[in-house]
Parts: C-alpha cells; sequence; structure tokens
C-alpha cells in the first residue's frame, strides 16, 4: 500500500539513510504544496459526522469509510479510546462546527489489549513522575467499544447524542462489524 506520506525505502524496508523521516515528510508536504489548490471548504463537516477512532497505522479511515476531504471531523488517540480531551474535541465539533453524528471505531489487535495499566507505574518508575492520564487499556474490544459508546451518550456537554454507534474493524479483512450498546 502505498500513502500520500510514503519513504523512499532501501532494503527489507529500511528508511533510505539521507535525512530523517521527518524531512522526507517535509520534502513530500513541498511537493504537495507545489500542487495545492485551495479546495474552498471551511471546517464544517458536510457529512455532520465525527468519527473517533485509534491511532493505529493500519486503519485508513477514509478508504475504509468511502470519505473525501472535508466530509467528516477524524479524532484519532491510542485505542480510539473516549477520554475527556475527545469529549472536549467532540463538543467543539457539535457546538461550533454542526455535527450530529458520532462514529466509534475501535479494531482488532490493538496495542491496548496488551498492556495494563501497570503501564502508569513503569513509567513513574523510569522518569520519576507518575502520569495524570490513564492507559485506558482493555482486554475485550467490544465492552471497551460499549463503554466508548456510553461515555458519549451521557456527557452532558454533547447535544447530539441519539445518533451514537460503535464499530470494531477487523484489520485482516477490512470489515466493520458493528456493536450493539446493550
Amino acid at each position: 500500500m502505498t500513502t500520500s506520506a510514503s519513504v523512499p525505502a532501501g532494503p527489507e524496508g529500511a528508511i533510505v539513510p539521507d535525512g530523517t523521516v521527518i524531512d522526507r515528510l517535509v520534502e513530500a508536504n513541498e511537493r504537495y504544496a507545489a500542487a495545492f489548490a485551495d479546495p474552498g471548504m471551511d471546517a464544517r463537516p458536510v457529512l455532520h459526522v465525527a468519527i473517533v477512532a485509534c491511532m493505529d497505522a493500519r486503519l485508513d479511515l477514509h478508504a475504509a469509510l468511502g470519505l473525501e476531504l472535508g466530509d467528516c471531523h477524524t479524532i484519532r488517540n491510542a485505542g480510539g479510546v473516549v477520554t475527556d480531551d475527545v469529549i472536549r474535541s467532540l463538543t467543539i465539533s457539535q457546538r461550533k462546527l454542526g455535527t450530529r453524528s458520532i462514529v466509534l471505531i475501535h479494531h482488532t489487535g490493538c496495542g491496548l489489549e496488551a498492556i495494563t495499566e501497570d503501564f502508569r507505574t513503569d513509567l513513574e518508575m523510569e522518569v520519576g513522575q507518575r502520569p495524570a492520564w490513564a492507559v485506558e487499556a482493555f482486554r475485550d474490544v467490544d465492552q471497551d467499544v460499549r463503554q466508548s459508546m456510553q461515555r458519549v451518550r451521557t456527557s452532558p456537554f454533547l447535544l447530539h447524542t441519539d445518533d451514537v454507534r460503535g464499530f470494531v474493524f477487523d484489520v485482516k479483512t477490512g470489515l466493520l462489524r458493528e456493536i450493539d450498546p446493550a
């Protein structure tokens, strides 16, 4: 698979040593900007939908959901977990930018299934300060989607909580499986 941020690679996918990955991304941006034309859009998503998903690099949300530039707001973090900051982004998305629907997408093989909250303790031992944030690790992806849906539906800050649906993306097949909130 090739992406707009593809980095030239040598043998076995190793990054070519002339320049850093960030240097390559900046060079790619310069090529992009040279052909860029302002699409004349504003920040309001055309489909009035916000998507909360995991940051996993295997998830190409626009391709998987048939989305185009400007269709949605996309909020990503480790696990696609609904945290206070996600609620903050969703609140701004709804109250200031007109979104009404929310799609939550977790996925199979998530790294948060392989760690525990002990990760915070390990960090504290390493750096001398305990992180203020929770890892939000989980063992059951379906249940974590249900928990995320519940967090959205019960937030007092969100205006529109009637069209909230949660899914698990299968990284092997590319298919979404909808999760029953009950």
